[in-house]
Order: structure tokens, then sequence, then C-alpha cells
């Protein structure tokens, strides 16, 4: 069986869809483009897709992944350009190489963010990051399906920034960047969680929800203070492929305004 690792992405109007919502759709992207699939055995055979760390609704993401199994080899390129033309726009596959390593799952430890704060002044969101990573513990609250849970936000940040907003983008009022990078503990801190620690220590609280795009996940090397490219291991492996740079705390947000 081959194995196939995916990136995609969620954007604009599609950041709205959920887990399920996407798992459908590409489903249907798989039969659309005919691909080989394994399946698992037993009385309901399933095809063999594994999901790693997805997402929650309602946030952009451009580095979402997934791994499939094959029951016949496919260039992994050319299964890329025909899955992604199968896809809704905004559900963008754009990367595929060959699983040649395994733990896939086990290198995403940690998520680059960017928030987007619109009505809040960049030195009022300075202000408050300010304060937030001079606390030792940030409490926070969430409801889980286990009944209400308190947990801390600052222990799972390992850097946050304020910045500008882009030039490029105009703006009517007020906005501040957030961005930041988190680890992947249990409980997961997410993006509304460190806003609400904000909120609780800094009293920021942004007047309109925030836009909120993971930009990248992977293996958060404690030396650079970078999150890698989580697929460099599998091209690294496979020496016809052309290897790709770490994606850093610095990656570039997609262009244009969010949905």
């Amino acid at each position: 069986m081959q194995r196939i690792r995916l990136r995609y992405t969620k954007r604009g109007r599609l950041r709205f869809t959920s887990h399920r919502d996407f798992q459908r759709a590409f489903e249907r992207a798989l039969r659309r483009a005919e691909v080989p699939m394994a399946y698992s055995a037993g009385f309901t055979p399933h095809p063999r897709v594994s999901y790693a760390n997805a997402a929650p609704t309602g946030t952009g993401s451009e580095a979402e992944y997934l791994e499939i199994g094959l029951a016949a080899p496919r260039d992994p390129e050319t299964l890329r350009k025909l899955l992604d033309e199968s896809m809704p726009a905004g559900l963008d596959i754009v990367d595929a190489v060959e699983a040649r390593t395994s733990g896939l799952a086990d290198r995403l430890t940690a998520s680059v963010w960017e928030l987007r704060l619109d009505g809040v002044e960049l030195a009022e969101a300075e202000q408050a990051v300010e304060v937030f990573l001079a606390a030792e513990a940030v409490e926070v609250q969430r409801k889980t399906k286990n009944g209400v849970r308190t947990f801390d936000t600052r222990g799972a940040v390992v850097s946050l920034e304020a910045l500008p907003a882009p030039a490029d983008r105009p703006l009517d009022n007020a906005c501040a960047i957030l961005r930041l990078v988190v680890r992947h503990l249990t409980p997961a801190v997410r993006p509304d969680d460190v806003l609400s620690g904000l909120r609780a220590v800094a009293d920021l609280a942004p007047p309109v929800p925030s836009a909120v795009t993971r930009l990248a996940q992977g293996l958060f090397d404690e030396e650079s203070g970078t999150v890698t490219d989580p697929l460099a291991p599998d091209r690294e492996a496979d020496t016809t492929a052309t290897p790709t740079a770490a994606v850093t705390a610095d990656a570039k947000a997609p262009e244009g305004p969010a949905a």
C-alpha cells in the first residue's frame, strides 16, 4: 500500500466548514478523481484516510494535514492536482509527498497562528501582550463535553507579538495583528483561549470577533524557535524530490482580507 501525505487549506468562507464537512468533501473528491483507494477490512470497509490535528471550525488554515493509503501507486504531484481540481475553492490541496517515514502526527507539536483584531489599536495590543507574557500563569475556563475545565494558557504559548496590519490591506478603523506560536498540549490551548487569557489579565476585548488563521504547524525546534515543515523528512528520504525550507514563526499570511 502506497501512503501519500497531503497539506490542505481552509480559506475565506470555507473556514466555517466543520471537520466532518471537510471529510465529506474530500471523500467526494477522491471518487471524482478516481483515486485507487485502499480500504479497511471488516464488514463496513472505509477508505484509508487519517486526519491529523484539524483546526477548529471558524478558523482559517494554511497548514492542515492528512494521509491516504492507495491500492495502486500514483505520482504524488499528479494526484495532488487531480484532488485539488475536485475540491471546492478554499479547500485547496497545496502539497503532496509519498510517506517514507513514520509518525506524521508526532511531528505536529506546535502551531503558528495569526489573529486579526479589528477595532484594536496596536499600542493597546502591545500592552496586553506584555502583561500576558509577564504572567507566570494565565488561567481560563472552557466548557467541554466533560464539563467546565480550568487550565493555564500561558504555559502553552512559546511566543506572542503584536504587529501592525499589513499596508496592503486598506482599513477603515484600527486593527492589530497577533502572531503567536502555541505548543500542542493536553488539554489543547486554542487561539480563542489565548484571547480569553488576554481579556482576563489585560482587559483586551476586541469589539468584533477575531479572524484567526493557522499559518503553520509542525515540529517545534527548541534551538531556532521555529515550527518546521512536517513533510520535510519524507522529502529528504526521497532523493528525487526537491527539499523545502522550514516554516518559521515569520510565515506570511495568505493574501487578501479575510472573508
